[in-house]
This record gives C-alpha cells, sequence and structure tokens, in this order.
C-alpha cells in the first residue's frame, strides 16, 4: 500500500493534535504536526534529508495570527518563530523549496480574496475546517492528482480575484516597460532593498545620477514612494538586482555625464 505523508500545520494546538489523530487512523496515511511555519520548514527539510518527504501539506490560513492577537498566549521567542512566517508565505515557500509537495489550506471561513492569494502562491486546495473528515481526504488524494480544489461558493469570487490580479499584473507589466534599461536596473536595485548610496556603488553611477534615474522610475511608474515602486515591480515579476554580478553582467561606469560599458 502506497502511504501519503501529510504534515498538518497549524499554531491552535488542539485543532492540529485532533486532526493529525483523525488522519493517523486512516490506513494508508502518515501524519505528523507542527505549530509554526518554521517548525514545517524544518520539518520538511528533516524528512528530505532522510529519505521519506512529506507529500501534503495542510496550512492553516491564519498561521501566526494567535501569536500576534495574543502576544501573552506564548513566550516571547515562541511568538517571534510563529509570526516569522505567516499561511500565505508558508505556502509560497514549499514551492519554491519542495515544489513535489502539495499544499491544501485550512479556513474557518471563506474569503474568495485570501483564497485567490493562496492559488496564486502555489496552494492546490482551500478548505473549510469544519468540513468533513472524508472530504478532506478527498481533497488530499485529488491534489495528488494534480487536481485543484475550491469550495463551489467561493469559485466565483476567486475567478473574479484572480482576474482582477492578472489586470493589475498586466498594467505593472506596462509601466515597467516603458522604463529604460538603466531606470529597470535602478528599479531591481530599489526591489533587493538598496539605498541612493548603495545603488551609486552597485551601478558606478554617481549619486546626483542615481537620483535622477529613481525620479524618473518613480514618474514613469506613476507612483509617489520608493515602496510603492517596488510594490508595483513585484506585481510585474521583477526581482531584486543579483548582488554577485554587475549590471547586464558588466561593470558600468560613468565618465563625464556619460556611460561607459
Amino acid at each position: 500500500m502506497t502511504r501519503i505523508r501529510v504534515l498538518v500545520v497549524d499554531d491552535h494546538r488542539i485543532f492540529a493534535e485532533s486532526l493529525a489523530a483523525a488522519l493517523a487512523a486512516e490506513p494508508d496515511v502518515d501524519v505528523s504536526a507542527a505549530g509554526s511555519g518554521p517548525a514545517a520548514l524544518r520539518a520538511l527539510e528533516r524528512a528530505a534529508a532522510e529519505g521519506r518527504g512529506y507529500d501534503v501539506l495542510l496550512v492553516d490560513a491564519e498561521l501566526g495570527a494567535l501569536a500576534n492577537a495574543e502576544p501573552s498566549a506564548l513566550p516571547a521567542p515562541r511568538q517571534e518563530e510563529a509570526a516569522a512566517v505567516d499561511g500565505i508565505a508558508l505556502v509560497a515557500g514549499v514551492l519554491t523549496a519542495r515544489p513535489a509537495v502539495r499544499s491544501v489550506v485550512l479556513a474557518e471561513k471563506d474569503d474568495p480574496r485570501a483564497a485567490a492569494r493562496a492559488l496564486q502562491a502555489g496552494a492546490s486546495g482551500w478548505v473549510a475546517k469544519d468540513c468533513s473528515l472524508q472530504r478532506l481526504l478527498s481533497v488530499i488524494r485529488g491534489v495528488l492528482r494534480d487536481e485543484t480544489h475550491l469550495p463551489p461558493a467561493l469559485l466565483t469570487g476567486v475567478l473574479r480575484e484572480l482576474t482582477a490580479a492578472r489586470k493589475h499584473r498586466s498594467e505593472s507589466e506596462r509601466l515597467v516597460e516603458s522604463l529604460t534599461p538603466r531606470e529597470r536596473e535602478v528599479l531591481r536595485c530599489m526591489v533587493a532593498g538598496l539605498g541612493r548610496k548603495a545603488v551609486a556603488e552597485r551601478l558606478f553611477l554617481s549619486p546626483h545620477t542615481v537620483r535622477t534615474h529613481m525620479q524618473n522610475v518613480l514618474g514613469k511608474l506613476g507612483v509617489h514612494s520608493t515602496l510603492a515602486a517596488v510594490a508595483l515591480a513585484r506585481r510585474a515579476g521583477v526581482g531584486p538586482v543579483d548582488a554577485e554580478a554587475g549590471p547586464s553582467g558588466r561593470d558600468v561606469v560613468e565618465r563625464g555625464g556619460q556611460l561607459a560599458q
């Protein structure tokens, strides 16, 4: 019998343990539980190193909210750990690090926007926490067949959210395409969190020139702050500049107001 390895990730201990116990009663399911995002990532890494990786992650949609909302409920180190990785961020991280693992988000309420974000992050399903065990098992087995599972009542709202997200991404991509190659390089430095002086050193430009480029970037993107520019860049799929290599793989030096490569 092929066994399914499941990891339940929820900072509500009673719920996590109850769900794990219910799943463990199934003859083809091996299950463990983790109480935070970092603990889940450690469990995934440890299991992979032992050659018995997990197949499915069941992730609380509100992971980390307990530590944020009830600071006295946990010791300070545990608060910081629990808040370090929320449910959606965990799904995205697992997709990058362990693409073979399927993630299913468990939610207390139907939320089309959050469900759409979960799917965009790489989740294969969104399931109500109060669903039947048989329904949950059906979803677990379904996502292992590369199916995507959503409650019917959420479908219209999620499609609307995904359509709106695509529209915003397309608009963001159009704005980024209006930038010159040098301005795009400066934008990537901004995404990497580099300040004006660091960008100047990184691109071998004067701080004054970098300031002009940054102002041009903000103007062309139609935003008024670096944070807004970075958010738009991320929507357009612009990643941070590579800290190891020079721009476009070559050194760029400003001489007499002209760029020499």
